[in-house]
């Protein structure tokens, strides 16, 4: 993540806070971002510089314009203005980060050896939600080289309790 997408990130999500409009915003970046990601050329496109800046600005807001908050589009043109258009997922990322810290949402990749049955979810996202005292946002991974046990990574923190970490560790130990 780039110093300059945070900065334009931690600016619209202030800019959202003081119109009491945070979650309207994410939900414009994502529909901005469901755009740009089913036409891939149209990134390519509001970076061109052998486009008229006045066409780009005016193809974005053909595009976006009475569908995304009027802030957001002005946030959008202004990165295509400044050619930052390449960091608007970084920003987005970013943005989001912001939300969540701000409602108290954690989330959290849980990567285990088979895949865990509704139940095994349930009452691991209850621990976890009482661990970080808020909702847990979770993402389920499957990898079979753990053999068994699970790793979890929440909010950065990273707790393994893979079969594959402990047989590493005592692999350590006897090496020592």
């Amino acid at each position: 993540m780039t110093e300059i997408a945070k900065e334009y990130a931690t600016a619209l999500f202030m800019l959202s806070l003081e119109e009491n409009k945070k979650e309207e915003y994410w939900e414009a970046l994502e529909l901005a971002n469901a755009v740009f990601s089913e036409n891939p050329e149209y990134k390519e496109l509001l970076s061109s510089p052998s486009i008229s800046l006045k066409e780009r600005l005016s193809v974005l807001s053909s595009a976006l314009g009475g569908f995304v908050p009027e802030k957001v589009l002005s946030f959008l043109q202004l990165l295509c203005e400044k050619g930052r258009i390449s960091v608007f997922e970084d920003s987005m990322a970013e943005y989001k980060a912001l939300f969540d810290a701000s409602e108290h949402i954690s989330n959290a990749k849980i990567i285990s050896a088979i895949e865990l049955t509704y139940e095994e979810k349930k009452k691991l996202l209850d621990k976890l939600e009482k661990i970080s005292k808020g909702k847990v946002n979770a993402e389920y991974e499957i990898d079979k080289s753990l053999i068994g046990g699970i790793i979890i990574e929440l909010d950065g923190k990273v707790l393994d309790g893979s079969l594959k970490y402990r047989l590493d560790e005592i692999k350590g130990v006897m090496n020592e």
